[in-house]
């Protein structure tokens, strides 16, 4: 079993303690700019033991009285038709999106900005479509020199000309479907026209990564390096809290390029800023509720190497870059890691070698590794997933779980009927195989019900798989890595 090693409880009360704490010290009214993701954090989850991946926004639902949303997006990214990752949806989508699951949690979500407006027409179309549905929209402008020509953007052509946003509650959570929609401005915007209306208000930053206040090259701090290599973030010591403090503390180098800005503008909205460093605008409680550094190094460094082969299968996709892989395998250098520690890596290459065909490994919660090979009626991931299946449900391996007589007839049906070229049972269809064999059969219903213990474990193939596997992977909840090769030599791969 893998150690915890985060006191998610202790976290969820320190934290909303602390943003009212933030809140109090602004005469009543903070804008928060929320960066990472508030739901569905997986990345904390599995660097961080303990972790929940809904910590977050359950920490709002504990002040929810207090709170309101407004989400950014930025008109450029409706225009070009950005897509998330790892959702595979627009980001104009994934507003609509958000702003169900704000609701789900019974969060008030008070309206949507779009920055960087030049007039877009599918902004514009976007706006309406929005206000149709009973949401409010406002619009804010590029500022030419922006962020360093202070003297306009405080001005009536820079924040001034900017949408006003009607504000009802104190604390305003201020999010967005991705990076670059342009939160800080939106919250920096609010100020000086709060500011100019005689409404005291504040702004505050919550970034889980890089945690300020653990040592720079930790391996958690580490990992969030290669969770964003895309973006060329670098964690730095903080040279502003450093000199005003005698403190050494962690942040990242956009931060800190963009303080001596950002505190010129605090000085010029307040008179004085009430910040000496970019650590000082941070309200992160992560750090606080480590309980076991080794366990959270430990799951640090698998995601470090996690990274490594997510970038070296983007590269072979043709969408990652060589300087990514370059990145983190300084990163791991850094940390004193290689791919040999990570145990099912060796496990699924070496059954690769002896069959001569595809195969994959999983690492059970005792530590187990289990393989599957290829065969005629299962390709290696399923053949893997029953294996580990039978071992959990303490069955032969002798033991049919799925016989021939069900598997045959989908294979038919995919290869001569719906005209697929690959006849072998993807992971989904055989769970839903399993599901029907398991009305009737003892085994595999016991089987079926190991399910929930995959969650967590880590996963490796000696192929890419297809989309269809790594999602299903994923809504498991198992740590997926691949070799960056494809199983055949054809030029399109689904």
């Amino acid at each position: 079993m893998k150690k915890i090693g985060f006191d998610n409880d202790a976290y969820l009360k320190m934290q909303s303690e602390h943003i009212k704490e933030r809140i109090g010290k602004f005469g009543g009214k903070l804008y928060l700019e929320f960066g990472g993701k508030l739901f569905d954090d997986y990345h904390a989850m599995r660097v961080l033991p303990g972790f929940a991946a809904d910590s977050k926004i359950n920490m709002l639902v504990k002040i929810k009285e207090d709170v309101e949303i407004v989400i950014v997006i930025n008109a450029g990214d409706i225009e070009k038709n950005k897509v998330r990752g790892d959702l595979g949806i627009t980001y104009d989508m994934d507003v609509l999106r958000l702003i169900d699951a704000f609701r789900g949690y019974g969060l008030y979500v008070g309206s949507v900005v779009m920055t960087r407006f030049n007039g877009q027409e599918s902004a514009i179309n976007y706006q309406k479509r929005l206000e149709a549905l009973g949401i409010k929209v406002y619009r804010h402008y590029s500022i030419p020199g922006y962020p360093s020509n202070v003297p306009l953007i405080l001005s009536d052509d820079g924040y001034g000309k900017n949408d006003y946003i009607e504000t009802k509650h104190s604390l305003v959570v201020v999010t967005a479907p991705g990076p670059g929609s342009g939160k800080m401005a939106v919250c920096l915007s609010q100020l000086y026209n709060e500011h100019k209306r005689g409404i005291d208000a504040g702004y505050a930053k919550f970034e889980t990564f890089p945690i300020w206040n653990i040592p720079l090259n930790h391996p958690v701090n580490l990992a969030y390096e290669a969770a964003t290599a895309d973006l060329n973030d670098i964690n730095m010591i903080d040279p502003f809290h450093l000199e005003a403090y005698g403190v050494t503390t962690v942040n990242y180098n956009r931060d800190v390029e963009v303080f001596p800005v950002l505190n010129g503008m605090f000085k010029k909205i307040y008179g004085e800023s009430p910040y000496k460093s970019p650590t000082d605008m941070g309200v992160n409680m992560a750090g606080n509720c480590i309980i076991d550094d080794e366990a959270v190094r430990a799951a640090s460094n698998q995601e470090i190497i996690r990274r490594y082969y997510t970038a070296r299968c983007e590269v072979r996709k043709g969408s990652g870059t060589e300087a990514e892989i370059d990145k983190i395998k300084l990163l791991m250098e850094k940390s004193g890691i290689g791919v040999q520690d990570r145990p099912v890596v060796a496990a699924a290459n070496t059954k690769a070698e002896l069959t001569g065909e595809p195969a994959a490994a999983i690492e059970l919660p005792d530590g187990q590794i289990i393989t599957g090979k290829t065969s005629e009626l299962l390709g290696a991931s399923s053949a893997m997933l029953l294996n580990s299946l039978k071992v959990l449900a303490g069955l032969d391996d002798s033991v049919k779980l799925i016989t021939p007589e069900i598997i045959e007839p989908i294979m038919h049906l995919k290869t001569e009927r719906l005209g697929g070229n690959n006849p072998r049972l993807h992971i989904d269809e055989i769970l839903i195989a399993l599901t029907i064999c398991a009305r009737t059969d003892n085994n595999t219903r016991k089987a079926m019900d190991q399910l929930g213990k995959l969650k967590g474990c880590e996963v490796h193939s000696s192929v890419i798989l297809s989309s269809v596997d790594e999602n299903t992977f994923k809504k498991l909840g198992v740590n997926l890595t691949c070799e960056p090769v494809y199983q055949t030599k054809k030029l399109f791969h689904k």
